[in-house]
């Protein structure tokens, strides 16, 4: 019974229609242009005729040469970066320039407080060699001078030294022919110096050299020149 109801519906219906498919796109795929307006339904395009594709052909470059390589976001980019660039090296810079700014103030502070105790220091020198400097007050006076080496002060004036003005300050002079240049001979002031600051120039004696006697003549003496005779002497 079903056989007979399928065929009976299949004769009604006569031959299938055939698939049309229409190209409604407003672009055309080949020229790359808008269409014109036309009537709704365009004319079907034959079966076998070929799939054309809107992509580039091989070999054909996908880069649209009117867009700038670099964009207006990546110049504004590098400069932000250069900007940035720029205020870190700055900042380093000043940072430095505080820190040796905080140092001289510290190295000036603490060379002010040490210029004060200098005359103690002289005090505990001339005691010392008046040999007073002994017991409990030496022991004080030892650490006080460890403390402020410690710290960076350095002491200079000393016998033999080379005499240099800007350290020392000449207040006797004398010649010797057993110095070969100024060279101080006698200290009357030690001098100290905090780190790269001269404190207080020593006072110091300097004593130059002497330069040797002329060479004596050998007529000198009463001997008489060799070959000649008094005559000679009056010719």
């Amino acid at each position: 019974m079903t056989h007979s109801y399928d065929e009976t519906e299949n004769q009604g219906r006569g031959p299938e229609e055939p698939v049309v498919v229409r190209d409604r796109r407003r672009v055309d795929p080949q020229t790359g242009q808008v269409r014109p307006p036309g009537p709704a339904h365009a004319a079907p395009e034959p079966e076998d005729a070929p799939v054309e594709h809107a992509g580039p052909s091989l070999g054909e470059s996908i880069v649209d040469e009117s867009v700038s390589v670099v964009s207006d976001v990546e110049k504004e980019l590098a400069e932000r970066t250069a900007d940035l660039q720029r205020l870190q090296a700055e900042y380093a810079n000043y940072r430095k320039r505080v820190e040796r700014d905080r140092e001289a103030v510290v190295l000036g502070a603490k060379a002010t407080v040490v210029n004060d105790l200098l005359p103690l220091l002289d005090d505990l020198e001339r005691a010392e060699q008046h040999g007073d400097l002994t017991g409990a007050f030496k022991a004080v006076g030892d650490k006080l001078i460890s403390g402020l080496q410690r710290a960076g002060l350095e002491s200079f004036g000393t016998e033999g030294e080379a005499f240099d003005p800007s350290v020392h300050e000449a207040v006797q002079h004398n010649t010797s022919p057993d110095v070969a240049g100024p060279t101080v001979t006698v200290v009357m002031r030690r001098g100290y110096r905090f780190g790269d600051r001269v404190l207080r120039a020593a006072l110091v004696g300097v004593t130059d050299h002497e330069p040797g006697a002329a060479p004596v003549d050998p007529s000198v003496g009463g001997e008489l020149p060799l070959g000649g005779g008094l005559d000679d002497q009056q010719h």
